[in-house]
This record gives C-alpha cells, structure tokens and sequence, in this order.
C-alpha cells in the first residue's frame, strides 16, 4: 500500500509541486489548505506522514504541530515542518512543538523526498524496537508505548526514539554528535543543537513521574542516561 503524505499548505501552487513530486516519488499525497481541511483529512484516513506550512490562515503550523502531539490519533505521525523562517531561533520553536524535522524554502523535490524517507526510515525502525525497562520506566516495544510508572508517558517519535536509545545503553555518556549519529542517522543533517530541544522535551514529559533526573547532564561531556535518579 502507498504510504500516504498531507500537505498542509494555503498556497495551492506549492501543494501542487509537492504532491507531483510525491506521485513520482510512489507515495499518495492528499492536500488541505488550513487546519480545518487537515483535520478532515484525518479523520478520513490518519496519514503515514504530514508535511505541514509554519504559515498558516487560522491557525499557525506551530499550533497545529502541538495539537496533534497531543491527540492520541496523531501523536506519533512523522511531521516536516515547511517554512521561510530559517533562523535558528524558528527552528528551534519548530522542533520544540513536536516536529520531527525542519525544511526551509525554497527547497528541491529531491531535498524533501530524501527528508520524508529518512523520518519515515526512523519511524519504521521505531516499529521494530524491542521491549526495554530500566527504573520505572518500561517500553512496550510491540505496542509502541511508553509507561513511568506504570502510568501511560506520552512522547512525540523523536522523543520516544531518544528515550529508548538511552535505555538500551543506560549509564554511559554521549556526546550530542553520538546521539546524533545514533538516533538520528550518520546520513541526516541536524544540528547539535537539536539534541538539547528534545533532551528538554524529554525531560519535560519525565518531570511529572520525577524520572526527569534519569537523564543527566555531564559537563564538558554529553549526556548519561541512568536508573538512579540524579
């Protein structure tokens, strides 16, 4: 079955050139011009992967980025955020609202279409990570679920991805570029940078089991992920 893509985009032009790359490319996409058009899409049909504007009539992509994080239906749908805002303050802002990764226009086909198999590589990988526990944390690997507790954590893919990492190479330090390589791919260009927003992340969702010192700060080092507590 084709692997179905919404573009999420109010200039129809450009939803237009994606969606021809994406045909060639043998991938279905399906468009929405604005968040209401995007939710009925889906609805119908939750999508494989969701490419979405920052720039948006209604509601911006980052609102729309943290809303799905936080809907059980699309918390763990892959989303490329499409935007003119190459800063590195908007790209944090966009990873920091549960986006997976970040493409600034204007871009080629070929660019994207190498964006959209990675993050779809990483979220196929995910699918075949086993169970792990360390602490009271526990992965459901063959679920895809995450417990503190014993009580349900809700993470975005990257962060579940960070997390499992971490689990399954406990009380070792990494650096941000290892972490990188690791969990992102040698292959995929992210900046070091992108490693300390979903450390943030992570520890945000871990904070209210107080497990968030479980992911620990070495300075001048990296990062130690641990069962005791620091």
């Amino acid at each position: 079955m084709q692997k179905r893509i919404l573009i999420v985009d109010d200039e129809p032009a450009i939803r237009e050139m994606v969606a021809y790359a994406l045909r060639k490319a043998d991938f279905e996409p399906v468009h929405a011009g604005d968040a209401r058009e995007a939710q009925v899409a889906i609805t119908e049909r939750v999508p494989d992967l969701i490419l979405l504007d920052w720039m948006l009539p209604g509601s911006s992509g980052l609102e729309l980025a943290r809303r799905w994080r936080k809907d059980e239906l699309t918390r763990d749908v892959p989303i490329i955020m499409l935007t003119a805002r190459g800063e590195e303050n908007d790209r944090v802002s966009g990873l920091e609202s549960g986006v997976d990764d970040y493409v600034v226009k204007p871009f080629s086909a070929r660019e994207l279409l190498a964006r959209i198999r990675a993050v779809m590589r990483r979220a196929r990988d995910d699918e075949d990570d086993g169970s792990v526990a360390v602490g009271a944390l526990r992965i459901d690997g063959a679920a895809h679920r995450v417990y503190a507790n014993e009580q349900p954590l809700h993470l975005g893919p990257t962060e579940y991805r960070l997390l499992h990492f971490f689990m399954t190479h406990a009380d070792r330090v990494y650096t941000r570029t290892q972490l990188l390589d690791h969990v992102w791919g040698g292959n995929v260009y992210v900046e070091e940078r992108t490693v300390d927003v979903h450390i943030r992340r992570l520890r945000k969702a871990l904070e209210p089991h107080v497990l968030d010192g479980m992911v620990q700060t070495v300075r001048g080092a990296g990062y130690r992920f641990s069962a005791s507590v620091g």
